[in-house]
């Protein structure tokens, strides 16, 4: 099994994020440090990350979480903020986060130790769409949403058309519903940056067909089979 792979399904964290650990010298095979991304793992092999011995797990975990706000979207954070794995109190598998939030962004996020299904949504062919509700400064006028859905320039990249929905308009602030199916780094507060409305508070409620709903903050549940069939097959 390739090392990145084998690294996944350890539960450690996903393919894209095994291939930087191992070129940084994170990851040793028989207690020699590899960063041959290509290797090939055989049965005989022994595995550390960061130390630690490692080894694929045969249980997948499929959970959603409801991230509350100044929570690490890491498994583990050198400045010891505290992380979403903090939240997880009765999984004993290994997971890690499908993708990421900003640490002010509250909502939705999945967490896994399936390191096909991690590689395969975090692809940018694979464009899931993901929707959140925005409080934002001033008003968002119909100028400015149509420039969100023409797509606007947030620094040396152009967002593809989102799609907004006003839910509450007042003279001093705005609550919006956008959908995108990118996930750059703090995409959505630099969109609407761009047409001049601030972002106050940001909260994802979807992923795809997957949805928060009445799931509580700081609480988690399992994926449902169906919801994990859909994941595989979008």
């Amino acid at each position: 099994m390739r090392l990145n792979k084998y690294i996944a399904q350890a539960g450690v964290t996903s393919r894209r994020k095994a291939d930087e650990l191992i070129v940084n010298g994170s990851v040793k095979i028989n207690g020699v440090q590899m960063k041959e991304l290509g290797y090939d793992v055989t049965d005989d092999d022994v595995v550390e990350v960061k130390g630690d011995l490692i080894r694929p797990t045969g249980k997948l975990i499929y959970i959603m979480l409801n991230k509350p706000n100044g929570y690490i979207t890491t498994v583990e954070d050198d400045k010891d903020r505290p992380t979403v794995m903090e939240l997880i109190t009765d999984i004993h598998e290994r997971i890690y986060p499908i993708g990421r939030l900003d640490y002010n962004t509250t909502g939705l996020l999945l967490l896994t130790n399936d390191g096909d299904l991690a590689n395969k949504l975090a692809h940018p062919k694979h464009k899931v769409e993901k929707t959140y509700r925005a409080r934002v400064v001033g008003i968002l006028s119909s100028a400015r949403q149509n420039q969100l859905r023409k797509g606007v320039d947030i620094g040396g990249f152009v967002s593809s058309p989102a799609k907004i929905e006003v839910i509450k308009q007042s003279d001093r602030s705005a609550i919006v519903e956008i959908q995108i199916h990118e996930g750059k780094n703090r995409q959505v507060r630099k969109m609407f940056a761009a047409v001049g409305n601030k972002v106050m508070e940001l909260e994802r409620v979807a992923m795809g067909e997957l949805y928060l709903g009445r799931l509580k903050e700081g609480h988690y549940r399992k994926l449902t089979q169906k919801e994990i069939e859909y994941l595989k097959n979008c």
